[in-house]
């Protein structure tokens, strides 16, 4: 039995958490514990303190959307989805207060000219390969053995992969086609990158699927798209990128107007506008 026990004293209770106020208005505790949800973290209190930024700033959005009349005409979309009045509101408020200008010409094709390399039709690689399953026990002697045939007789590649490819490709001389980014693991685009057309990679290239012996028969390279094409994607992106900074600094003002306790918005940083 400890001494404390002993004594009859009682441990000492934990410090109350803030009471979080904005202009008077209380934010309920269930309100943020219930809005942890949609703020994932490694840690629990980084949760909460996400949650509670967040109802803070959309109380006072809705304060400010009422003083002002805003309103409230909640919208649907074509799949049956409809707005909260509080929904409703906030974007009301966004529409009439924060006026954002479209992008122009001369920005758009200068963000174009800019960042190029994002506007490109992706290298295509025309490839063959021989796949050694992560479960063969010697699959690395497999391997070995089919490079050292393939350096003497790489004709024999289509023979090869059907008998020993794990990957029904395997029946078609081991031909996966086209492949664009994305459309296999890292480790395997990776090794096509650094390969020459015509070549077969020097040694297995592991994935998670197991060892690929890879041949690269062809690389279309990839286009520039005419900026006429990406204009209105980069009109779009420009365009949204100013409307969040633009609601950032608006919520900054409000936050400068308001009596908010129990949060530090300034330490927090920028919220609601992901």
């Amino acid at each position: 039995m400890s001494t404390t026990t002993a004594c009859g004293a009682k441990p000492a209770p934990p410090a109350s958490r803030k009471t979080i106020r904005v202009n008077g208005v209380v934010i309920p505790r269930a309100a943020i514990a219930q809005e942890t949800q949609h703020h994932p973290a490694t840690r629990p209190l980084d949760a909460m303190k996400a949650a509670s930024v967040a109802l803070v700033v959309r109380e006072l959005l809705l304060q400010e959307a009422r003083r002002l009349g805003i309103p409230a005409d909640p919208a649907s979309d074509g799949e049956g989805r409809r707005e909260t009045e509080e929904e409703a509101l906030i974007r009301g408020l966004v529409e009439r207060e924060v006026q954002t200008p479209a992008a122009d010409e001369a920005a758009c094709r200068r963000f174009y000219e800019q960042n190029r390399r994002q506007f490109r039709s992706p290298d295509l690689h025309e490839v063959r390969h021989i796949l050694l399953p992560a479960n063969l026990p010697d699959r690395a002697e497999v391997a070995a053995a089919i490079l050292a045939r393939l350096a003497v007789a790489p004709g024999e590649f289509g023979e090869l992969a059907l008998a020993h490819s794990a990957c029904p490709s395997g029946r078609t001389d081991g031909s996966l086609g086209q492949i664009g980014p994305g459309q296999t693991v890292p480790e395997f685009e990776e090794a096509l990158a650094r390969m020459s057309v015509g070549a077969i990679h020097s040694e297995p290239v592991e994935t998670r699927y197991g060892l690929h012996i890879v041949a690269l028969d062809r690389r279309i390279e990839g286009r520039d798209l005419p900026f006429d094409i990406v204009r209105g994607k980069i009109a779009a992106w420009l365009e949204e990128k100013v409307r969040r900074t633009a609601i950032r600094q608006y919520i900054q003002i409000l936050a400068g107007r308001a009596e908010i306790d129990g949060v530090d918005l300034a330490a927090a940083g920028s919220p609601l506008v992901q």
